[in-house]
């Protein structure tokens, strides 16, 4: 059955040992998220949890009848999958499936979501700052923001737009709105400057995990992320008209930050943590259109305040992003280039999931390769740094074995293409010391192409065969030895190289026979003049 609030959800958590609850005091600016951080400094993925707060309070004494969770979404692969209701290795064609076949939202006339309303000259006293926002990493980040799904409508064909921004809290009713020029959310701006001073947009917190799941997603413009979401849950997803602005939200959120995003005003962002692993701090230079909050509408009961931790990558949302880039670049790669020799598309999670692009194909001609690597840095001009294409024996997801790929099946004088046109958001190496900065927000970047796939007939992998290994992994679980992660390749496999007479001889070995081997080989003994050049 699909979730339909965030609440149903974290009790399914909890059912499979995926959250941790905190029900000691803990202090927003300080405490809450090197709590949540160390485990992605010091755990192995499958024991991280999601975390959910009940008794937090701020550095001024006061404490909030609000929860705080984070890490719910996707700080494992098995949090994710939960949250998809799918085993995790369904999950990439779930969400495939879904950009596919939409199925659009359901409007109703009320919501949980806006049991409590603030409008007015309330908002100076209430609604964000009844909000408990942590601060992400204390002692560098200056400012607090929110990190959900940050909803716009394209004021020419009415579709509307679901993006994982940040806004900025700088004021009971003024938010900055964090977001790079060449987003959808930025393209809603610009049409709306054209015939309007202000555009609307609504911050959605908490609700049904899907829409958090597409908002970070690179789902095709035009497409609605509610629909998508929709998509996932195999039924439409209920919303509700905003009460100050023209656009619907998951009617089951906890909290609903509705406003007007001025198209002239922009303030500058102060520094904060981000997915390259770095303070953006001078880096973006980026100025952040200024947001008037009109409405904060909340659940009445204890509402929670969601948010996904960031920053230095392994996350939560470098999961998130690694789950739903691949699937939107696979979909991509397979259905509208025409490579259906596509398997997967990874990301890895050390370059943030953003900047390094792994494709495992199978290819039918010499050139797939090369053409799949160029289709996908042009998917988005401002994902992917370094693409690498691998064959289907190589794991996409694992460093080690793309490295193994890179280092024994590509020349790079052969192999490698360099393009540019693609742009940075936050990524500090565009920066070049002494170079004035036009604080456009655009900044120019370039990509590597790689084509790591085997050019010719390769030997077989060295590891002992498959029948072998499998043999000692039940004996070394008889033993009771420590459990074991193994990667692949973790058992041999012939490739194209591999003759009969070969397999006769090493089959000769397994039978203790190496005398003999020997013996054939003397009947090919030739004499050889070592000093002959």
């Amino acid at each position: 059955m699909p979730y339909h609030d965030l609440r149903e959800y974290l009790t399914e958590l909890k059912k499979r040992n995926l959250l941790t609850v905190v029900d000691r005091e803990i202090k927003l600016e300080t405490e809450l998220m090197p709590l949540v951080r160390l485990q992605f400094r010091g755990l192995d993925e499958s024991k991280r949890t999601g975390f959910l707060f009940t008794n937090v309070h701020d550095s001024k004494g006061k404490h909030f009848d609000a929860g705080v969770c984070t890490g719910v979404l996707s700080s494992s692969m098995e949090i994710y999958a939960a949250g998809m209701d799918c085993k995790p290795d369904e999950v990439s064609d779930r969400f495939t499936k879904a950009i596919e076949h939409p199925i659009d939202p359901k409007v109703v006339e009320s919501a949980k979501c806006q049991e409590v309303v603030i409008t007015g000259k309330d908002l100076e006293t209430k609604g964000l700052s009844e909000i408990p926002f942590p601060v992400e990493i204390p002692g560098y980040s200056c400012q607090v923001r929110t990190t959900t799904a940050f909803v716009t409508k394209d004021i020419e064909t009415g579709i509307q737009n679901a993006g994982t921004y940040s806004g900025q809290v700088f004021g009971p009713k003024k938010i900055l709105w964090e977001v790079h020029r060449g987003s959808h959310g930025f393209m809603h701006l610009r049409k709306a400057a054209a015939k309007s001073k202000t555009m609307d947009a609504a911050i959605v917190i908490g609700g049904p995990p899907y829409l958090q799941y597409t908002a970070a997603a690179k789902v095709p413009y035009g497409v609605d992320e509610l629909s998508v979401a929709g998509g996932i849950a195999g039924e439409p997803i209920e919303v509700v008209k905003c009460k100050t602005v023209d656009l619907v939200v998951p009617a089951s959120a906890e909290y609903v930050i509705e406003g007007k995003v001025s198209v002239s005003d922009f303030e500058p962002q102060t520094p904060f943590g981000e997915y390259t692993g770095y303070v953006a701090a001078d880096v973006e230079s980026q100025w952040c259109p200024v947001m008037e909050v009109t409405a904060v509408t909340h659940r009445k009961d204890k509402p929670i305040f969601q948010t996904i931790i960031s920053q230095m990558p392994p996350s939560e949302s470098s999961k998130l992003r690694q789950v739903a880039y691949g699937s939107a670049f696979t979909k991509f790669l397979r259905n509208d280039c025409g490579l259906p020799g596509v398997r997967k598309v990874a990301f890895l999670e050390s370059s943030g999931s953003w900047q390094y692009c792994v494709i495992q194909i199978d290819k039918d001609s010499p050139t797939d390769s090369m053409r799949a690597l160029v289709c996908a840095s042009g998917y988005a001009a401002d994902i992917g740094k370094v693409f690498v294409a691998v064959d289907t024996d190589i794991d996409p997801f694992d460093a080690d074995s793309v490295n193994w790929a890179l280092s024994f099946r590509m020349q790079p004088h052969r192999d490698i293409q360099f393009i540019r046109g693609k742009t940075a958001h936050l990524d500090p190496s565009v920066f070049v010391y002494g170079q004035t900065d036009s604080n456009s927000g655009y900044r120019e970047s370039s990509a590597i192409l790689i084509d790591a796939t085997r050019k010719s007939d390769y030997p077989p992998t060295s590891l002992p065969k498959k029948e072998y290994m499998e043999k000692a992994k039940g004996i070394w679980e008889e033993l009771k030895l420590p459990g074991l992660s193994l990667k692949q390749p973790w058992y041999g496999y012939n490739l194209e190289k591999w003759t009969p007479e070969y397999e006769r001889y090493a089959n000769m070995i397994i039978n203790g026979e190496h005398f003999k081997v020997g013996a054939e080989l003397d009947k090919k003994r030739v004499k050889k003049n070592i000093l002959e050049k």
